[in-house]
């Protein structure tokens, strides 16, 4: 774990100083502030570089007390640094489109080019994408911090049969509980979640950040979920950052029930139809995990209807060359942060919502938490209420 803790910590810290490197130079040592001010804010600017790794480190080795504020200022400077770059970096394309100009007409006219008047541009337009990227970055802090509304959605399957038509599954996902969501924001999912009365729970993978002993406590309440069927999950990438067979065995204590390339029935009288799930990619890394659909799918009735847990949408080329009729995912949290979501595409075939693949139909989570920056912007989180119909 150390080994992990002390990796991320160095790469992080080194990703952190490039960002850091590039604002400083943008908005202290190009805009030729005043000595004393140049001084200070090139000290904060180094200290803000060791945030994050700082964040890191104190969510896994301090009491939660102590850890989950300085978590919160590390993670959200995180958002906001993000925001800072992505604006400045189009600023800059935008100063050298323009600058471009009075080059080519100085250069046909052999007159100078107002070397100070370009300056001051630069400096107003750095200083109107800081102030975006601090505006932009708050609005998503008080999104994220706003109720996880419940999102329903209907999906209509060719083999769902007559007993089971109007099936209320709640999908949650990517939870991420860890270093600044705790017990009391899971203990809202599980009242919304019940509330809905639903007849099957999937979480479909990423519900910790951290090891079962940091994190026993917080993750607790769901022991209060209530189904009909049961309370299903799968295994995300981050159950493998955190002690998958630790958190596989105290989410079976707790009355969760985790498929591990696995397959129940959900039945009313005679109707019936096929539950599956399957690990994560990420844990073919461990011996004895890893995804595996023929194994999940053995010896099945093709007849029925099947429904997929996945936490990855990519798991969709196989599983609908093998007749899964709904996979549920999640993992990309619709973006999380636009524009994000449209560098997942780069991994992920769908990124949100309701999909057909083929034959297949996939629903895709934008996550009922968030990881890393506490903050939404243009993917808010929901707890999904799928209802299934007769096709």
């Amino acid at each position: 774990m150390w080994a992990r803790i002390l990796t991320f910590a160095v790469v992080s810290t080194l990703i952190s100083g490039l960002l850091h490197r590039y604002l400083w130079a943008r908005l202290v040592r190009d805009a030729a502030l005043p000595a004393p001010w140049s001084r200070a804010l090139t000290i904060a600017a180094i200290a803000l570089v060791f945030l994050v790794p700082a964040a890191e480190l104190a969510s896994r080795t301090l009491p939660r007390a102590i850890a989950r504020p300085i978590a919160y200022v590390g993670f959200g400077w995180l958002g906001i640094l993000f925001y800072a770059f992505a604006f400045l970096v189009v600023a800059d394309v935008v100063r050298l489109l323009i600058g471009l100009v009075p080059h080519a007409q100085a250069a046909a006219t052999a007159a100078p080019v107002d070397v100070e008047r370009r300056a001051l541009f630069g400096r107003g337009v750095a200083l109107v994408a800081s102030v975006a990227a601090a505006g932009v970055g708050t609005w998503g802090m008080v999104n994220a911090a706003r109720e996880v509304a419940v999102k329903p959605v209907r999906v209509a399957l060719a083999r769902l049969p007559k007993g089971l038509d109007g099936l209320v599954v709640v999908q949650l996902s990517d939870i991420h509980i860890g270093p600044t969501l705790g017990r009391e924001f899971l203990e809202e999912i599980v009242r919304q979640t019940n509330a809905l009365l639903p007849d099957v729970i999937a979480i479909t993978g990423d519900l910790v950040d951290g090891s079962v002993a940091l994190l026993r406590e917080q993750v607790a309440p769901l022991a209060g979920l209530r189904a009909r069927h049961g309370v299903f999950f799968v295994t995300g990438n981050h159950e493998y950052f955190s002690g998958a067979d630790a958190w596989i065995a105290e989410l079976t204590r707790i009355g969760v029930r985790v498929l591990r390339n696995e397959r129940v029935e959900l039945r009313v009288g005679e109707d019936v139809i096929d539950l599956a799930g399957v690990d994560d990619p990420t844990a073919r890394r461990l011996d004895g995990h890893g995804p595996d659909l023929d194994r999940a799918l053995a010896g099945r009735d093709q007849a029925r209807e099947l429904i997929l847990l996945a936490h990855q949408p990519k798991a969709i080329f196989e599983a609908a060359a093998k007749g899964v009729g709904l996979q549920l995912s999640g993992h990309t949290h619709g973006g999380q942060l636009w524009p994000w979501r449209y560098l997942v595409y780069l991994q992920q075939p769908y990124v949100m919502g309701l999909h057909r693949h083929g034959e297949a139909q996939i629903y895709v989570s934008r996550g009922t938490g968030y990881w890393g920056p506490p903050m939404r912007v243009g993917a808010s989180a929901e707890i999904t209420k799928l209802t299934l119909v007769r096709a």
